[in-house]
């Protein structure tokens, strides 16, 4: 077992809401299983009254007319004996409740089905429209790690991530991860989830080449010296095999029976050398950053893979250097999340790189109980947080796959790290798992809120400020798969007071603020009138008492939240009266 913390010229950081359309409502949580069967199957709900309700032949009569209107997204194509078919719609029985289950003649695509979902809802008979989705016995990978060692960081205890959970909804397929790191090894279970990879270290001592041009692959020659190499007084240290590490918390390959699982088993890798003996530089760093984003960069090959998110377990002790910086904007631009290490000096992230960049996403590492892992940096510039472990023992590290050789790389093997090298990780994963299942991919922006927005309240008191709580897969998920589906809101505009109708003790009314890219500040007034009003707010969803990104809950009407760097996106304010009010204002202003 490898229980270790790395010190070098660049440190190893060690509610499904519904849509709306034509008044009906859409849920789109298993729109792939609409993928899986030749003749897939939809719920459809008719309003009470309506003929299509009651009436068979009303109903069919309603359901030819949609695939009519339907059939252009489909075209025609040939049966067995040749004969064009286009599509047909087929009542098949009424549920217990008196929704109707419908069956399509033809298999489609995540787009047609959507599209078809879309073109029911605009029958104006039609209340409510859903998948028919797969249920399945639960039952969790047979990878015998999993069960024995992975179940702190990526189950429900107090420490977990809720990946055990989220993989109910996504394992991350289509989903391209790129690794900035020491690279990857031929690992059994990792190597048939990687990508065509690169090593952008450009010094050969680092490196371990032969000359100082960069080369594909991506493959870990190792990162161990011998004592004094890097500087005087230096330890010798062992290859940490540090990427292979990170990666296969992202995708190794799951449910074999064999080693452990990665979040995002689905998902594949990308993995970009830049660490080496010694560590690595900041400008071959910064060239892998935008290199993996899918940017140019003078001498390389065009990643033919480019990738969402990116996982930087990485830094070093220094502020944001300008070429850092300029390489996670590119990257960011190209519509990639750049998801970095807070470090692990046991002090603020803000003087930590690229911790400190803007336009990043900083992880903190918990242990198992929740509480701030002892090594781990902290500080405003810290997002959240994740399972990183103790690093007191077996139970309190996280399980991955390494390799057992002390210098070049030997026979596969796994081992256990602790820090925020492999906090960052979990989240890499878990925004793997989210665009996955997201209607069209989220931008950076709508990543890092929906992140901060869903993570889960710390179990224990932190001792140091280390983000918005811990990452929470499954409610990221679920958010991600309807993100950008209208909520019914009253709209603000940015400085302009708008009355709240008066609302009876319990009555609710919700409001919306559009925050465009940028923003630095949101606040959040209610103010005048008489009575007791509670104030609530959350990114992309409706706010609750126990889902909100901030609230306020004094006494009288006077409630103030503020959000400090909210992402683009929506907003969502909920104003509730514990006592009947009356006279009320609120007021959104965007900074």
């Amino acid at each position: 077992m490898v229980i270790r913390k790395t010190a070098l010229s660049l440190i190893l950081a060690g509610i499904c809401a519904p849509a709306m359309a034509a008044g009906a409502r859409i849920d789109y949580s298993a729109l792939d299983d609409a993928t899986l069967s030749n003749t897939p199957r939809f719920i459809v709900k008719y309003k009470d009254g309506s003929s299509a309700r009651t009436q068979a032949v009303a109903r069919q009569k309603s359901l030819d007319a949609v695939a009519t209107r339907a059939l252009p997204i489909f075209g025609t194509q040939s049966t067995a004996k040749g004969k064009a078919a286009g599509l047909s719609l087929t009542s098949l029985r009424s549920t217990g409740r008196g929704m109707n289950v419908v069956r399509a003649s033809r298999k489609m695509t995540r787009a047609q089905a959507q599209s078809l979902m879309q073109t029911l809802a605009a029958d104006p008979n039609v209340e409510y429209v859903a998948v028919d989705g797969r249920v399945h016995a639960d039952a969790l990978p047979n990878d015998p790690y999993l069960t024995q060692y992975q179940q702190w960081h990526y189950g429900t205890g107090a420490g977990g991530a809720r990946v055990t959970e989220a993989w109910k909804q996504s394992t991350g397929e289509g989903v391209v991860v790129a690794v900035i790191d020491t690279g990857a090894t031929h690992h059994p279970d990792l190597v048939a989830n990687l990508l065509p990879g690169y090593d952008f270290i450009t010094d050969s001592f680092v490196s371990r080449r032969e000359n100082d041009e960069r080369v594909a692959g991506g493959w870990d020659l190792g990162d161990w010296n011998v004592a004094n190499e890097c500087y005087s007084g230096q330890a010798a240290k062992d290859s940490s095999w540090h990427g292979t590490h990170v990666s296969g918390t992202i995708a190794e390959v799951t449910n074999n029976n064999a080693g452990g699982a990665g979040i995002a088993y689905n998902a594949k890798v990308v993995p970009v050398r830049v660490l080496g003996r010694c560590g690595g530089y900041d400008s071959d760093v910064a060239d892998a950053i935008i290199w993996a984003a899918g940017g140019s960069v003078a001498g390389v090959p065009a990643n033919p893979n480019p990738a969402e998110v990116l996982n930087l377990s990485l830094g070093s002790d220094q502020l944001c250097p300008q070429v850092m910086q300029d390489a996670i904007n590119t990257a960011v631009s190209l519509g990639a999340t750049v998801v970095v290490a807070a470090g692990n000096d046991n002090g603020d992230a803000a003087q930590h790189s690229p911790a400190s960049c803007s336009n990043v996403v900083t992880i903190g590492a918990t242990s198992k109980t929740g509480q701030r892992a002892g090594y781990s940096n902290y500080g405003a510039t810290v997002d959240l947080s994740a399972p990183g472990g103790g690093g007191g023992g077996a139970d309190d590290v996280v399980w991955s796959t390494v390799n057992a050789s002390t210098t070049s790389e030997g026979d596969p093997a796994f081992g256990g790290m602790a820090g925020t090298s492999m906090a960052t990780p979990h989240v890499v994963g878990v925004v793997a798992l989210m665009q996955s299942v997201a209607p069209k991919p989220l931008s950076p922006s709508q990543v890092e809120g929906l992140l901060k927005a869903t993570a889960r309240p710390f179990p224990v008191k932190v001792d140091k400020v280390i983000g918005s709580g811990i990452l929470n897969a499954e409610l990221a998920v679920q958010k991600a798969a309807t993100f950008g589906q209208p909520i019914s809101a009253n709209p603000l505009a940015s400085g302009i007071a708008t009355a709240v109708p008066p609302l009876a003790a319990g009555e609710s009314q919700i409001f919306g603020i559009k925050v465009p890219e940028g923003a630095t500040r949101l606040d959040l007034l209610t103010y005048s009138g008489r009575g007791t009003v509670t104030l609530y707010s959350q990114y992309e969803s409706e706010p609750y008492p126990t889902s909100n990104v901030g609230s306020s809950v004094r006494p009288g009407t006077n409630q103030t939240i503020t959000i400090n760097s909210p992402a683009a996106g929506t907003y969502y304010v909920k104003v509730t009266a514990t006592a009947a009010a009356a006279g009320v204002l609120i007021r959104a202003t965007v900074r």
